[in-house]
């Protein structure tokens, strides 16, 4: 199904509702704007295959201008909102955006970036600022029925940039007739999480990211109402649970530690009993974690491992991983295959990188070495992970391959502790990195933010490393541990250990 068909078949059901706010968008509303929208795209000489930037904050219009450019045959590249002036434009540049829509939320960035981008045609939702138009008032302006030339479009989304120049993902557009193309999330939400029309989805992240947007999405297709958080509160999530009774979630395991860190009143002060299922991906969960969430929630706790490369999609149910804790599932639409450096499949239970084969095409955009470099001589297909199978073809990740500490010889993969640590009740975030030692090559390094600010560091310190040598080994142990108030951390939870890492490297070769 289409959004198109259910704003003739469902015109007042409310297609999205902002949690803060209340604002409530139905499917009519929404096919109108984004039919206009589409006109918009259409007036400014785009045609199938060209590029459109989104720069926007969780807005209410920011769903509605995928869909006008999902009508079009654009690919939409959708910006972080954390980014500089300087790394937007070189997205947009590299995207071959000819228009760019930001959002009053952005304005800061997006002033910048109207002196950087003189050619791009520049639109703001929520209220104009110089140099661009308001989004609305054009929008408006244009027709409210379909545009003549339907096509279904993409979405190109790039990657972090942390281990250097961000690149695109990109798929070849759909050419199936317009409105019969439907999101393969469509097909594994109604197979693993029961997606109807009746549902209602919360999405508390950010919708830029391709899992919250792309699932948003998908809730679309199938006819279901979604409740976007416009910014991340564990306790407002609760509420807008309750509010919006609320059957359908999909969350990070940041989310699930800020939850479960709520005092137990608070916990129970709200009604979660309407969810019917919710799931997790993006970042390893620490077993204690998700256990403490299905004893909460009950076991409608999913989890999946997949990339916007789009090449794979492992998944695993509650009643499964209880069974198989640690795991992030079987393969639903490829292969999993763990492979040695010369890119050999090894049995199970041996530990190499993960690939997938016979997965999705993909290709990142303007970079033939970095897409020729994700492939192995089998065609197989990596995102850069390394774990290992069970005898049942569960897969059971390790850490990111770029992420592994080699102290003293010895292989030290960061998540373990990282999953251990930020489980004591006095830390509230942490992060392990590989630091320069000089008889060990590199050490292992915590860096923890504390729940109470005030804690004697000292002392602190000595409780934790007292904590990680009576559950892991001696050689993973933190040999150091330092404090900071906060870690860079992008608002899906996602961390930014690169940026981390650099830090302590470079600060390494100034003492040098």
């Amino acid at each position: 199904m289409h959004p198109v068909a259910h704003a003739l078949t469902t015109p007042d059901k409310p297609a999205y509702i902002m949690a803060a706010t209340g604002e409530t968008v139905t499917y009519r509303e929404l096919d109108v704007r984004a039919n206009q929208g589409a006109h918009l795209l259409r007036s400014l000489g785009l045609k199938r295959g060209d590029g459109i930037a989104v720069l926007m904050d969780n807005s209410p219009r920011y769903l509605e201008v995928m869909w006008a450019a999902e009508r079009t045959g654009v690919y939409c590249t959708c910006l972080s909102s954390k980014l500089t002036a300087t790394e937007a434009a070189y997205i947009i540049r590299d995207g071959d955006c000819r228009v760019l829509i930001a959002s009053k939320g952005c304005g800061e960035v997006a002033a910048a970036l109207a002196q950087m981008l003189d050619d791009v045609a520049r639109y703001m939702v929520d209220g104009a600022i110089d140099g661009y138009e308001p989004y609305e008032a054009a929008r408006d302006a244009m027709p409210s029925d379909p545009i003549a030339d339907p096509s279904p479009g993409g979405i190109l989304l790039y990657s972090s940039g942390t281990t250097g120049k961000p690149k695109g993902v990109k798929h070849a557009l759909s050419d199936e007739p317009f409105g019969t193309n439907v999101s393969p999330l469509v097909m594994l939400g109604k197979g693993l999480y029961g997606f109807t029309p009746e549902m209602v989805y919360l999405s508390p992240a950010p919708l830029y990211h391709a899992a919250p947007l792309r699932w948003s999405m998908a809730v679309h297709q199938v006819g279901g109402t979604v409740v976007v958080m416009e910014h991340f509160d564990p306790e407002a999530a609760l509420a807008a649970i309750e509010r919006f009774h609320v059957t359908h979630a999909q969350w990070v395991p940041t989310h699930f530690i800020r939850l479960l860190k709520l005092p137990p009143e608070v916990r129970a002060r709200y009604n979660v009993s309407s969810l019917k299922a919710v799931w997790h991906a993006a970042a390893p969960c620490p077993l204690p974690v998700k256990e403490a969430m299905i004893d909460w929630w009950g076991p409608i706790i999913g989890e999946y491992y997949a990339g916007t490369e789009g090449n794979g999609f492992c998944a695993i149910s509650s009643a499964e991983w209880l069974t198989h804790k640690g795991s992030v599932g079987r393969n639903l639409t490829a292969q999993t295959m763990i492979c040695d450096e010369d890119g050999n499949a090894l049995p199970p239970r041996a530990e190499g990188d993960v690939y997938f084969a016979g997965g999705g095409a993909f290709e990142y955009h303007n970079d033939p070495a970095k897409t020729a470099e994700a492939a192995n001589a089998h065609g197989w297909t990596t995102l850069g992970d390394v774990g290992w199978l069970d005898e049942e073809g569960y897969l059971y990740l390790t850490d990111r391959k770029s992420f592994m500490i080699i102290s003293g010889g010895v292989n030290i993969y960061p998540a373990e502790i990282e999953n251990l640590l930020v489980t004591h009740p006095k830390v509230a975030d942490v992060a392990v990195i590989g630091a320069p030692d000089d008889e060990m090559g590199e050490q292992v390094v915590a860096i923890v933010c504390p729940a109470d600010p005030s804690e004697d560091r000292a002392q602190l310190a000595a409780e934790l490393s007292a904590f990680a040598r009576a559950n892991l080994s001696h050689v993973k142990a933190p040999r150091r541990i330092d404090f900071r108030e906060t870690l860079p951390r992008h608002e899906t939870g996602k961390l930014y250990k690169r940026l981390l890492r650099d830090e302590y490297w470079a600060h390494s070769k100034e003492s040098a």
